[in-house]
Parts: C-alpha cells; sequence; structure tokens
C-alpha cells in the first residue's frame, strides 16, 4: 500500500487517521504493518464501503479537501471495491538504525552475504546485487529511472530490488535516487578487503 510523502507526514504527525483505496483484492487487514520513509504505519481498521457513505469529514480525515474530492480520485479505477481504512503511525522504521551500523561483526557480514546470495541466485535474471550496489555507490542519488539504465534493467524491477537491499540495512532512499548506507558501506569495504 503506497502513499504520497506529504500523507506519510500527516499520517505521522496524526493529521490523517484514515485512507480510502478501490481495490480488486483487499491488500491490508486491520493490523497490518506498512514500512514507509516515515517509520512504520499501522492499520487499524478496514471496512468496505459503498463512495456515497464518505462524508466531508472523513475526506479530511483522509488529507483531501472534500468528498468530492475523494470520491472523484478513487473513480478513476473503475474496478474493485472501496475500502475505508484507519490508519496511525505505529513507530519509527527499524532499517533506519540498522543501516546507520558502522561496523560489521562477522557474523552480520557473513549473514548479509548468505541475503545477498539467496537474491541473486532467487532472481530469474541473474546475478544482480552486486552491480546494483557498486551502481549506487558510484552514482548516489541519480534518479532510478537512470540507475536502472546504468545496470541495464527495467526502472520498475530497479526500484523492487533497491527496496530488498533497503530491507537488508544497506541502502537509503532519496528524493531522487538511493544511497549506500553506513551499514552497506561497511559491507562493501569488508567484501573487498576479502577478495
Amino acid at each position: 500500500m503506497l502513499f504520497k510523502q506529504k500523507h506519510l507526514e500527516a499520517i505521522k504527525s496524526g493529521k490523517i487517521t484514515l485512507a480510502f483505496r478501490r481495490w480488486k483484492k483487499l491488500a491490508v487487514k486491520p493490523g497490518s504493518l506498512i514500512k514507509t520513509s516515515v517509520g512504520v504505519i499501522r492499520i487499524t481498521t478496514v471496512e468496505e464501503i459503498n463512495v456515497s457513505q464518505i462524508s466531508d469529514t472523513e475526506a479530511v480525515s483522509a488529507g483531501l479537501r472534500d468528498a468530492s474530492t475523494l470520491i472523484g480520485l478513487l473513480g478513476k479505477q473503475d474496478e474493485g471495491q472501496v475500502y475505508r481504512m484507519g490508519v496511525l503511525f505505529d513507530s519509527e522504521d527499524p532499517r533506519i538504525e540498522l543501516r546507520e551500523t558502522v561496523e560489521l561483526e562477522e557474523v552480520d557480514f557473513v549473514q548479509i552475504q548468505k541475503e545477498l546470495l539467496n537474491l541473486d541466485k532467487n532472481s530469474k535474471t541473474g546475478k544482480w546485487t552486486g552491480k546494483v550496489l557498486e551502481a549506487i555507490k558510484a552514482n548516489p542519488r541519480l534518479k532510478a529511472a537512470d540507475l536502472a539504465v546504468l545496470v541495464k534493467r527495467e526502472k520498475e524491477w530497479l526500484k523492487l530490488n533497491v527496496r530488498k537491499l533497503k530491507g537488508l540495512g544497506l541502502t537509503i532512499s532519496h528524493e531522487p535516487g538511493y544511497s549506500i548506507s553506513p551499514r552497506g558501506e561497511a559491507y562493501l569495504n569488508k567484501a573487498g578487503a576479502k577478495k
């Protein structure tokens, strides 16, 4: 479930408490946790509704001007059911603390290496983790589209897979592009020293 950055900030501050989505298949449930750029967002409630039930007050709680604006946005997607979800800021993103690790113990290095090998092994397109990490290191904050061209991959493929590296605490997302985290830097330095 994706949110615009301004909506994430408003959820974190408590100004936004509702979200509305039109989905063919329900993608979250009460209690779902979503890792975002501002931290972890919790889905508190999920209810299938008819768009005619949306009030101006609810639209404002979702960060929009009024119900007609929200209904107009939901109308752009013609298939699926409309869901009203309660949302709240749950906690800071645990990946932030992880990525700030400057010193890597041998056990952590081996674990990262194992995870990267698994990502490469399970990829339908072959090894990619080393190439992408090195490209990010050499080109910090390069737009995803340009980085994708550099590593000869599709932009959406790149974004999806960089999220996997971010989950290991190796990269940081920016507007635009990515950079290597202190943990990623420590990993690459240790990997280079072991070659």
